[in-house]
């Protein structure tokens, strides 16, 4: 008994709309439902800085654990966090660079103004000048000139850069008492034993935050050639990424709580708003005064 086998319908060309009638082409229903993105609905974004909050410990000079204190500082998303550190340690670098590299040209290099030999019936490759560049002591081909290797960056942002870096080595930092007096006599012997009491291995890159530094302290420290000692003024992002520990007093936690937390911008802009208030007040006394003594009419 033969059996009938139904194959399924394959798509072809003449399974297009084309040949469909008025009353089949109405039933049709498009497979994906295009909407144009001027269409679309914009959905809000939440706000992108964040903050930070981080318990540290405090060492005491002797090594000893006397208490803990916490930093809290802005960071970027982990989305643009990456690049907003990379943007400003890209900026430090590149201004950094004097731009005095200079090199001379064929036309500035002293010599080269007779024809070394005749055009022909040399049997050599014809030559118009000694300092060619394809002679030793000529010219140098697309050689550096003088130039601006600066580049801008907010100040908001290369704020941003540097709170996102302490903010991620918080895991890394430590915080020690004031350590400015117990230095009697610079010696470096003794600052090395005093970073093994705090933990710290001085063949690691290890980098301090102070706000004063005094001298036995950094001639105690200037041989070691893997520590930077730092303050407020000479705080640089290149640093505190280079380092394997960060070490901070408790008045340098306070000085980056309040200059790189969230309320920094908080207050620049009260004192922003207390300005234009106060100026505009003289203004309209300056006008009441105005008011007051008018002018003599012609």
């Amino acid at each position: 008994m033969a059996t009938s086998v139904t194959t399924p319908p394959s798509l072809s060309f003449f399974s297009s709309s084309v040949f469909f009638t008025s009353s089949q082409r109405q039933n049709l229903k498009p497979l994906v439902a295009f909407k144009p993105n001027s269409l679309k609905t914009p959905t809000a974004r939440p706000l992108a800085i964040s903050s930070e909050l981080t318990t540290l410990p405090i060492l005491s000079f002797t090594g000893e654990k006397i208490g803990e204190t916490y930093l809290d500082v802005k960071a970027a998303p982990p989305e643009t966090a990456r690049a907003v550190v990379h943007r400003g340690i890209i900026t430090d670098l590149q201004n950094k660079r004097r731009g005095t590299a200079s090199t001379l040209t064929r036309a500035e290099v002293r010599g080269g103004g007779r024809k070394p030999y005749p055009q022909k019936k040399t049997g050599r490759a014809r030559q118009g000048s000694t300092r060619t560049p394809l002679r030793p002591g000529g010219g140098v081909v697309f050689g550096p000139k003088p130039r601006d290797w600066s580049i801008k960056i907010n100040k908001k942002e290369k704020r941003l850069a540097i709170s996102t870096a302490v903010a991620s080595a918080a895991v890394n930092t430590i915080v020690v008492e004031d350590f400015g007096d117990k230095f009697e006599k610079p010696k470096t012997k003794d600052f090395i034993e005093a970073l093994k009491r705090w933990g710290i291995d001085p063949k690691q890159k290890s980098m301090f935050l102070v706000m004063e530094l005094s001298e036995n302290v950094v001639l105690s420290s200037r041989n070691i050639g893997t520590l930077k000692m730092l303050t407020p003024r000479t705080l640089n992002l290149f640093d505190i990424l280079n380092a394997d520990k960060l070490v901070l007093t408790q008045d340098a936690v306070d000085y980056l709580n309040g200059r790189y937390g969230v309320d920094f911008e908080a207050e620049d802009e009260e004192g922003d708003e207390e300005e234009a208030g106060g100026g505009e007040v003289e203004l309209v006394e300056e006008g009441v005064a105005a008011d007051e003594n008018p002018a003599p009419a012609e």
